[in-house]
């Protein structure tokens, strides 16, 4: 004689309850995860779309590629912009971050020398030429404020990019204003959408500390 299939409390199998259950939490899961990246596109928004410079003690240029010793022309931009504030007198001091990429030249260097040629004295920047992702130059800048008793500073970058340095800024006590690099065409660049959902993701792993 077969047995009878025990149910559950209810009359439910324990196969359709466990069905159940996974299927909640896979919903109440999707939910959380479409709420929280709705969250961080609005954060996201709402730096790229704000110039909070003002007078402070130095200005940090986030590294982007350099071909050959020369920045990439998204490098060259934030470059530039970083130039213009020191022209108006933002901050007397220019720190540009990022290490090695992939040549014989680093970005941190590469920007020193864009700079010096056009015309910021050799005196007035700092070159980072370490660190290899977004992290590593917000610590190396750490360590530069802290030696240099820098105690506010203009961070500059693309805009998509600056919620999420303004954040990892605040977690090694930094007290940063964000500056966007003015949006200009710029052939092979990702586009708006590819960078926003490019920054969700590296916003979350670090905030799980996966990245």
């Amino acid at each position: 004689m077969n047995e009878q299939l025990k149910t559950a409390p209810g009359g439910m199998k324990p196969s359709r309850k466990i069905l159940r259950w996974s299927l909640l939490l896979v919903g109440v899961l999707a939910i959380f995860t479409l709420a929280w990246c709705r969250w961080v596109y609005i954060q996201i928004q709402h730096y790229a779309v704000q110039d909070q410079a003002v007078p402070s003690d130095a200005i940090a240029v986030f590294g982007a590629a350099e071909y050959d010793g020369h920045p990439s022309p998204v490098f060259r931009a934030r470059l530039d912009h970083a130039e213009s504030l020191y022209s108006r007198g933002i901050a007397p001091l220019i720190v540009t971050l990022g290490g090695d990429g992939g040549d014989q030249y680093s970005e941190g260097a590469v920007g020193q020398q864009y700079l010096q040629g056009a015309g910021v004295p050799a005196s007035d920047i700092i070159a980072e030429t370490e660190s290899t992702s977004t992290d590593q130059s917000v610590r190396r800048l750490a360590v530069i404020a802290r030696t240099n008793r820098l105690r506010r500073i203009v961070v500059v970058s693309d805009a998509t990019h600056l919620f999420r340095i303004h954040q990892i800024c605040a977690a090694n006590g930094l007290d940063v204003l964000t500056s966007p690099r003015p949006r200009v065409p710029i052939e092979g660049s990702p586009g708006k959408m590819d960078a926003i959902e490019h920054e969700i993701l590296s916003y979350t792993l670090w905030r799980l500390r996966l990245d």
